[in-house]
C-alpha cells in the first residue's frame, strides 16, 4: 500500500509540475525578453501575458491540447506540447512586417480597444520605436510619426499642424488631462515641449475632429500622450524593481541630456520615478541650401550700457537658441482588491528663458534690430491627477475611471526695443481644474457603451510691469489678459454595434456648457466697459463604420463634428491694438464648428505587404476671425488721442481643408522592411473683402520612408524626411509679409523652398543592460525651414546615446 500511495503522490508531482511550467518568449530578432505577449490555449478561455521578463506559468492552460502564442505587432503561431518541450519552453516571435490591427489603442474613445476597431486614422509611436526614435523633445517625437509637422519659432518650441489645423484647433493630451487652457492662441503654441519624452510610453495622434470624446479645441485632431506607468509584481516572494538611465548628447546644438526612472513594484504598491535634465546650446545649421538669407550675419549684446550690433563670427550658428529643462514625474499606484485601484500622478517641468528668435530677426528700415531683447521667461508647467478605477460588471457598467486634476501653467513675455529703456514684462499664470468620470458597458458580444461626464475650470491671471534698465525703475504695465475665469460641463456618450462578425458601427454624441467671466483693467486702455461674459452650448456627434469583407480587406468611414469654444486669448484681444485701430470683446461669440468627412481603405497582400489610403475633407464654420465692429453703434472711437477703427473677433469666416495620407509597408525579408507615409492636404479661408486665401495652417505635402533592419542585437534605420515648397502665390497672407523668415524668388518675393534630409540611425545591445545608438541625422547638411517657422532646422547632427537597464 505504501509502495502505492508514493507512485501516486510521484505522478501527482510530476504533473503539476508538467502544468506548472514555465515559458518564455523572446523577440526572434533581438533576442530581448517580451512583455505583454498573450497566450492562449485551445478550447479554453484564459488568457495569459508574459511578465516583464517574458514569463508566464503555463498551469492555468494544463489540458489543451495547442497553445498559442501572439501579440500586438507579432506574428500569433500554434505549438503542441511536445513542441514546446523540444524547445525547453523557450519561443521567439516573429515581428510582424506590419501592424495587424490588434495595437491597442486608447485616443478614440478613451477607452482601449484595438486600432482595427475605430474608423478613425490613428498614428501610433510604441515604447519600443520611442526609445528607437530617441528625440530631443516631445516635439520631435511628434514629427517621428511622419504625419505631423512641426513649426518652431525657437528651439524651446514645436507647434504641431495636423490636416491644416494648429496652436488652439489641435488639442493635447496626457494620461487622459487635458492640456489645452484658456489662453492657448491662434499663433504658435509651444507647450508640448513641457512633455519628457524619455518618460513617454506610447504616443497617438488621432486625425480629424475628436470633440465627442475630448471636447472643444479638438477640431484637426487630438495628440494623446501616454506617460510611463507603474508596474505591480504578481510574485509575493520578491518585489520587482526595475528602472533605464540615459545619456545622451548631439553635435549639432551640444545637448547634453541625462535621464532615469525607476520602478518598485509590490503585490499592492508601485512607485515609478523619473527625472530629465537637458542642456541644449544654440542650434547650427546645414550648409547646403537655395538661399543665404537663412543666417545668422548678428546678434545684439549689451555693453558699456549700450546695445551693440554684433558681428556673428559663425553665421551658421542661430545666436540664441540655446536653453535648458528639468521634467520630474512621480507615480504610485495602490490595488486595494481585484476591483478597485488608485493612481496619483505628479508632472514637473520647468524651462531657463530663452529667446523668440524669430522676433529677433526683424530690422528696422534703417538695417537695425527692431528688438533687443525678445525672451519668453521660465516655462512652468505642473499637473497633480488623482485617478480611480473600478472593475464589476453590473446593469449600468462593467468598468468605470473617475479623474481629479490640477494643472498649473505660467508662461511671461519679455521684450525691449533695440536701444530702448524699457523692458516690458507680461506674466501669464493659469490653474486648470478637472473632473471626469469614464464609464463602459459590454453586453451579448455585440453591444458596447462608453460613457461619462467631464468638467473644467481655468482661472488666468495676468500682470503687466514695465522696467525701466537705466534707474531700474518698475511700474505697473499693461496686462495681455483680462483676468478670467472660463469653465466647461459635459456630457457624452459613444455607442458600438457589431451586427456580424465583418462589420462594426459607431455612432457618438456630445453635449458642452461652456462660459467666459473676464474682468478688463481701464487704466490703460479706457474702455466704456469693465466687463465681457459669454454663456453658450455646443453639440458634436459623430458616425463611423468598419467593414472586413475578408482578411485582406479593410474598409472604413468617418463623419464626425469638432467644435472649439471661445477662450480667453479670443475675448482678451484689446491688448494686441495698434494705431489707428482698436481692438474690443464681442460677447456675442459662438463657437466655431469643423465638419468632418474621411474614407479609408487597407489591403494586406500576405504576410509581408501592407497598403493603406485615407482621404478627408473638413469644413469649418463659423471661424473666429478679427473683422471691422461698432461700439455703441459707432465704427470708430477716439482712443490713444486719435479716431480709431474698431475690430473685435468675430464668427465671421469659413475654411475648407481636404487630402489624404498614403502608407506602404513591406517586409523584404526576416529582419528587413520598408515603410513610408505620405501626407498632402490643400486649405483655403475666406478673408475680409469675401474672396478666398491658402490657409496657414495648411502644410505643404510632407512625409517620411523608412528602410530598417533588425537582426539579433543590432537596429537599423535609414529614413528620409521631405517637405514640398510653398510657392509666393500659395502664401497665406500673414506669412507674406515675414520676409525676414523666407527665402525669396526671382521676383522678391517670398516663398518656401521644398526640402528634405537623409539620416541613419543604430541600435546595438552588448548585453540585456547596455544598449548604444548612435546615428546621423541631415547627413547632406541641408539648409532648410520647416515651413511656416522662424527656426533654421539643424544641418549634419551627430547623435549618441547610452542606455542602462536594470
Amino acid at each position: 500500500m505504501s509502495r502505492i500511495l508514493f507512485l501516486g503522490m510521484l505522478l501527482f508531482i510530476s504533473g503539476t509540475l508538467c502544468f506548472a511550467q514555465t515559458i518564455m518568449v523572446l523577440d526572434r530578432e533581438n533576442h530581448t525578453p517580451l512583455e505583454g505577449v498573450w497566450i492562449g490555449g485551445s478550447g479554453l478561455e484564459v488568457v495569459l501575458f508574459t511578465d516583464a521578463h517574458g514569463r508566464a506559468d503555463l498551469g492555468p492552460l494544463a489540458g489543451a491540447d495547442t497553445i498559442y502564442i501572439g501579440g500586438e505587432e507579432y506574428w500569433p503561431r500554434a505549438y503542441t506540447w511536445a513542441e514546446l518541450e523540444r524547445l525547453a519552453f523557450k519561443v521567439y516571435a516573429t515581428p510582424a512586417a506590419f501592424s495587424l490591427g490588434r495595437e491597442v489603442i486608447v485616443s478614440a474613445l478613451r477607452w482601449q480597444q484595438f486600432r482595427r476597431q475605430t474608423p478613425a486614422r490613428i498614428a501610433r509611436l510604441t515604447a519600443r520605436e520611442v526609445a528607437f526614435q530617441n528625440p530631443q523633445t516631445a516635439a520631435d517625437l511628434l514629427g517621428a510619426t511622419g504625419e505631423v509637422l512641426i513649426q518652431k519659432s525657437q528651439q524651446a518650441g514645436g507647434s504641431p499642424m495636423l490636416r491644416g489645423f494648429a496652436t488652439n484647433r489641435v488639442l493635447l493630451v496626457v494620461d487622459g488631462v487635458r492640456m489645452n487652457t484658456a489662453i492657448f492662441r491662434s499663433g504658435n503654441v509651444q507647450n508640448v515641449i513641457s512633455l519628457d519624452p524619455f518618460a513617454v510610453e506610447q504616443v497617438e495622434v488621432l486625425m480629424g475632429p475628436g470633440s465627442v470624446a475630448y471636447g472643444s479645441d479638438a477640431l484637426g485632431g487630438v495628440m494623446y500622450f501616454q506617460t510611463r506607468r507603474p508596474v505591480l509584481t504578481d510574485d509575493s516572494t520578491r518585489t520587482l524593481t526595475r528602472g533605464e538611465a540615459v545619456w545622451r548628447t548631439s553635435s549639432a546644438n551640444g545637448e547634453r541630456t541625462g535621464h532615469i526612472h525607476l520602478n518598485i513594484g509590490g503585490r499592492r504598491w508601485a512607485s515609478l520615478s523619473s527625472v530629465s535634465f537637458h542642456h541644449f546650446g544654440d542650434v547650427r545649421m546645414g550648409t547646403r541650401g537655395p538661399t543665404k538669407n537663412y543666417t545668422r550675419p548678428f546678434y545684439v549684446q549689451r555693453i558699456d550700457g549700450r546695445d551693440v550690433v554684433v558681428t556673428n563670427e559663425d553665421s551658421l550658428v542661430q545666436r540664441p537658441t540655446g536653453y535648458e529643462q528639468i521634467n520630474l514625474m512621480q507615480k504610485v499606484l495602490f490595488r486595494a482588491n481585484e476591483r478597485w485601484q488608485l493612481q496619483y500622478d505628479v508632472h514637473y517641468s520647468t524651462t531657463t528663458p530663452y529667446s523668440r528668435y524669430d522676433r529677433l530677426l526683424r530690422v528696422r528700415p534703417n538695417g537695425l534690430p527692431r528688438s533687443a531683447e525678445w525672451n519668453y521667461g521660465p516655462q512652468v508647467w505642473n499637473l497633480h491627477q488623482l485617478s480611480a478605477s473600478h472593475v464589476r460588471p453590473s446593469a449600468l457598467f462593467d468598468e468605470l475611471v473617475g479623474r481629479l486634476a490640477y494643472q498649473f501653467f505660467e508662461e511671461s513675455r519679455i521684450d525691449r526695443d533695440f536701444n530702448g529703456a524699457v523692458r516690458r514684462v507680461r506674466v501669464e499664470k493659469v490653474d486648470a481644474y478637472s473632473a471626469s468620470v469614464d464609464f463602459s458597458k459590454k453586453w451579448r458580444g455585440r453591444h458596447a457603451l462608453y460613457y461619462g461626464a467631464e468638467a473644467v475650470f481655468n482661472e488666468v491671471r495676468s500682470v503687466g510691469t514695465d522696467q525701466n534698465i537705466l534707474t531700474g525703475a518698475v511700474v505697473p504695465g499693461p496686462s495681455r489678459y483680462p483676468q478670467a475665469e472660463w469653465s466647461s460641463i459635459a456630457a457624452f456618450a459613444h455607442y458600438e454595434f457589431r451586427p456580424a462578425e465583418r462589420w462594426l458601427f459607431q455612432v457618438g454624441a456630445r453635449y458642452n456648457h461652456f462660459s467666459l467671466n473676464a474682468r478688463f483693467d481701464t487704466t490703460f486702455y479706457p474702455f466704456p466697459f469693465t466687463t465681457a461674459a459669454l454663456d453658450r452650448g455646443a453639440l458634436t456627434g459623430s458616425l463611423g463604420i468598419v467593414l472586413w469583407p475578408s482578411s485582406c480587406w479593410t474598409f472604413s468611414a468617418r463623419l464626425a463634428t469638432g467644435f472649439r469654444a471661445p477662450n480667453v486669448d479670443d475675448l482678451g484681444k484689446v491688448f494686441d491694438s495698434q494705431p489707428g485701430t482698436v481692438m474690443v470683446p464681442n460677447p456675442a461669440l459662438r463657437a466655431e464648428y469643423a465638419y468632418n468627412a474621411e474614407l479609408s481603405v487597407a489591403r494586406q497582400l500576405g504576410r509581408r505587404v501592407r497598403l493603406q489610403w485615407n482621404g478627408f475633407y473638413t469644413r469649418l464654420s463659423d471661424a473666429l476671425v478679427r473683422r471691422p465692429f461698432t461700439l455703441n453703434g459707432e465704427d470708430s472711437i477716439p482712443y490713444a488721442g486719435e479716431m480709431s477703427r474698431v475690430y473685435a473677433i468675430q464668427n465671421a469666416a469659413g475654411a475648407t481643408v481636404y487630402g489624404f495620407q498614403a502608407d506602404l509597408e513591406v517586409r523584404l525579408c526576416e529582419g528587413l522592411s520598408l515603410s513610408g507615409v505620405f501626407n498632402y492636404q490643400k486649405g483655403e479661408e475666406e478673408l475680409d473683402d469675401g474672396t478666398t486665401a491658402p490657409l496657414r495652417h495648411a502644410a505643404p505635402w510632407f512625409g517620411i520612408g523608412r528602410l530598417t533592419y533588425q537582426i539579433g542585437s543590432l537596429g537599423l534605420d535609414v529614413y528620409i524626411t521631405y517637405s514640398g515648397e510653398v510657392s509666393a502665390e500659395a502664401m497665406p497672407p500673414e506669412e507674406r509679409d515675414k520676409t525676414f523668415q523666407y527665402a525669396q524668388d526671382a521676383n522678391g518675393k517670398p516663398y518656401a523652398p521644398g526640402w528634405y534630409t537623409l539620416n541613419a540611425k543604430a541600435v546595438y545591445s552588448f548585453s540585456p543592460q547596455w544598449t548604444l545608438s548612435a546615428g546621423v541625422e541631415n547627413i547632406t547638411d541641408q539648409r532648410y525651414r520647416p515651413y511656416s517657422s522662424g527656426l533654421v532646422a539643424p544641418g549634419r547632427n551627430f547623435i549618441l546615446a547610452l542606455r542602462a537597464h536594470f
